[in-house]
């Protein structure tokens, strides 16, 4: 950001400030950091996790932070049983198992004799030994179950589906499953999806062994946080409900395999032919749908063990704080998980390295004396992996103080998925201050010295819309800003390094929840002199200096209109695919365009106001910081999605059929989701209107708060 007036001192103190806090920040200690995460699991609930729980903790006091405290919560996770392990068989007519999947990854060199790896296993699966024939079901897709159900007359009720990884949040595809009538759901990683071409397997090259397995949790919960007290902090007073009445649990079995088990079960399938490419992956295999097996195989079916238990268990955040010295009522929070699945070498580690780094370097500044204006929170969160429970039971307890004082959330999950550009997702009132940092921090890329990040992102990754500016994504979920943003309206932003968009057609990282993602994989592949981790820590670091210490909160309005006009439009051009039932049922957008357009209006008004203020007025300021505080705040409907009451941003959600991918008023697109085929056409069409009708209030409320207060 360029330097601001300031009252108190100059604007080169300002600058000097955030010079400091960056040459402060050393890829060495995020190596070291890195290491130290690593060496052992951290599953959630563990006694590991709460040992490094203390760890970050004395580290944060160590380091200069005004407090850090622990957090506990008792939230349900859920674990493999140890004496009944989890698999997946082939049985003959009689009943005998005559293939089993295995039971454990082969654990990497100098891995072998470490406890506490916990097998794969797909957290909070149904148990059950259900026997039946097996459908390969693709990606499990919507798209997916209405190519089978629609056009190939395949019924998936009774069977048990097989389905690949990738695409989609795993949760989403139980969810397909289950809705197809499967009575379980075996997930696994195919080589198309999770090996690189050209790129040996771990540990001689960065792609997923054979033998590697993906864990995750299988949850849908809507951003409800711990499944037995949604809404509420799982604290000792509070209601939970019984266990099987728990948000999002599955109710069919589920459970994950690697790619050597997979093609043996898949070899074997009849049925019809694959519909087409986008259905085949990289395994010897003919990719048969099914359903059951083939020729003399016919007799055979599946069968598969499922013996996981769901536990109410004790999680720890750690959570730190600098308190700002003229606002100490305004807060920004830099939040990142500590739990892993396993070693947690990129995921969360590198971003857990990252939060240490950037925690070291504000203390170390603050020792000397320095104060942010406003109150900086750092958090380690725990349970993320289990369906971003710290995060969201935190959010939930102090919900009525972080409405009322929170600026923003900058998350610090992993830092690196790739290495090959920057990649951020943020509300739009963060893209400006984002290109200004991002064009005032070297690139670290492989020839681009003497180059801006800004640069080297908007040569590999330029906006499809305008060629002019680095591409950034709308927020969908999957990491712990959901409660933060989708919840609670606080404008929110994530930024790490990524893959090749355009050119590396493999899902997220190939040993993404595996064994395999250790120290060593980063080091040696995907970061060896750690400077794309720097890169972030200085990114991310930036950011929260910048919303801490700007004397105005650095958001852009500007750019949400912009946003906002794109969107409508976007959704009105869907709505034209049904133009006559648009004209019939008398649907109009004109009053969500109206309201976009005065958005937009008193956007350009604010920031002429915003130029005017006399800096020298703190009250004038207050008023005006506040204002833009709230924008974000001004899109948050209590009433929620319909079906997803805690995802209350009318503007943003994770889309219902990716978690992870973010949807653009998603009310309004829902509605219209396969509207085609809805029975009844008057009553779709009737819900499309109230969504637009929702959506035009809310944003013209958000543009009555940006007025002028008096």
């Amino acid at each position: 950001m360029k330097p601001t007036k300031k009252t108190t001192n100059s604007a080169d103190a300002y600058q000097n400030v955030r010079q400091k806090l960056v040459a402060e920040m050393k890829a060495e200690n995020i190596k070291q950091f890195l290491r130290s995460f690593t060496k052992f699991p951290h599953l959630a609930g563990t006694e590991q996790n709460l040992h490094l729980a203390k760890q970050v903790q004395a580290q944060w006091k160590e380091f200069g932070l005004d407090s850090a405290e622990l957090v506990h919560y008792d939230v349900l996770l859920s674990y493999p049983n140890e004496t009944q392990p989890n698999y997946v068989s082939i049985i003959d007519d009689q009943g005998n198992e005559i293939f089993n999947t295995s039971l454990f990854e082969p654990p990497p060199v100098g891995y072998e004799n470490i406890s506490g790896v916990v097998p794969p296993y797909n957290a909070f699966s149904a148990q059950g030994l259900p026997e039946a024939d097996l459908v390969y079901v693709n990606y499990g897709r919507t798209e997916d179950f209405f190519k089978l159900e629609r056009e190939m007359g395949i019924n998936c009720t009774g069977k048990i589906v097989i389905a690949r990884y990738g695409k989609i949040f795993r949760g989403n595809k139980v969810k397909n499953a289950i809705l197809a009538g499967a009575k379980g759901i075996i997930l696994y990683s195919d080589p198309a999806d999770y090996c690189a071409p050209g790129v040996d397997p771990y540990p001689s090259g960065w792609n997923l062994p054979g033998g590697g397995v993906q864990r995750g949790n299988v949850l849908n919960l809507n951003g409800a946080g711990d499944p037995l007290t949604p809404g509420y902090p799982a604290k000792e007073y509070t209601f939970r409900s019984e266990v099987d009445e728990g948000v999002g649990i599955p109710k069919i079995p589920v459970h994950p395999i690697g790619y050597h088990d997979a093609e043996i079960l898949l070899r074997i399938l009849g049925g019809p032919a694959a519909p087409d490419n986008s259905w085949r992956g990289n395994l010897n295999v003919s990719y048969n749908i099914g359903p059951g097996f083939a020729g003399s195989y016919s007799i055979r079916k599946v069968r598969m063990h499922v013996h996981s238990h769901n536990k109410i268990t004790r999680i720890y955040n750690v959570i730190g704080t600098i308190s700002g010295a003229e606002e100490p009522d305004r807060y920004i929070i830099l939040g990142g998980h500590r739990d892993s699945w396993v070693f947690g070498g990129i995921d969360p580690a590198t971003g857990a390295a990252v939060l240490q780094e950037v925690a070291r370097s504000f203390g170390k500044v603050a020792m000397e004396g320095w104060r942010p204006k406003r109150t900086i929170i750092f958090a380690s969160w725990d349970a993320e992996e289990f369906g971003l429970l710290g995060s969201t039971e935190w959010a939930e307890e102090n919900a009525k103080v972080l409405q009322e004082r929170a600026v923003a959330y900058i998350n610090t999950d992993s830092s690196i998925e790739g290495n090959y550009t920057l990649r951020v997702d943020c509300s739009p009132l963060l893209y400006k201050l984002v290109y200004n940092l991002t064009e005032e921090i070297a690139s670290p890329d492989e020839g681009y010295e003497g180059k801006s990040l800004y640069e080297s992102w908007l040569e590999k990754d330029p906006s499809t819309e305008s060629k002019s500016h680095p591409r950034i994504n709308k927020l969908g979920s999957g990491s712990d800003f959901e409660a933060y943003f989708q919840r609670l309206g606080i404008t929110s932003g994530r930024a790490r390094y990524t893959k090749n968009r355009r050119a590396d057609k493999f899902s997220n990282y190939p040993v993404y929840h595996t064994v395999y993602e250790t120290f060593e994989l980063v080091e040696r592949f995907y970061d060896p002199t750690f400077v794309k981790q720097l890169t972030i820590a200085q990114l991310r670091g930036g950011l929260v200096y910048e919303l801490a210490d700007s004397q105005v909160i650095p958001f852009n309005c500007k750019d949400y209109g912009e946003d906002l006009r794109k969107y409508t439009d976007r959704i009105y051009n869907l709505a034209k695919k049904h133009e006559e039932q648009v004209e019939t049922y008398g649907v109009s957008f004109g009053p969500l365009f109206s309201a976009v357009t005065n958005f937009t209006e008193a956007a350009a008004d604010f920031h002429r106001r915003l130029k005017e203020v006399d800096v020298n007025n703190p009250i004038a300021v207050r008023i005006m910081n506040d204002q833009l505080m709230f924008v974000e705040r001004a899109f948050i409907d209590p009433l929620g999605l319909p079906g997803r009451k805690f995802y209350r941003h009318i503007v943003f959600a994770p889309s219902s059929h990716n978690k992870y991918a973010g949807e653009s008023f998603p009310g309004i697109y829902d509605a219209m989701f396969d509207i085609e085929n809805k029975a009844d056409q008057r009553k779709a069409w009737e819900e499309v209107k109230r969504q637009i009708s929702i959506a035009a209030f809310t944003v013209q409320a958000a543009a009555g708060t940006l007025k002028d207060v008096a």
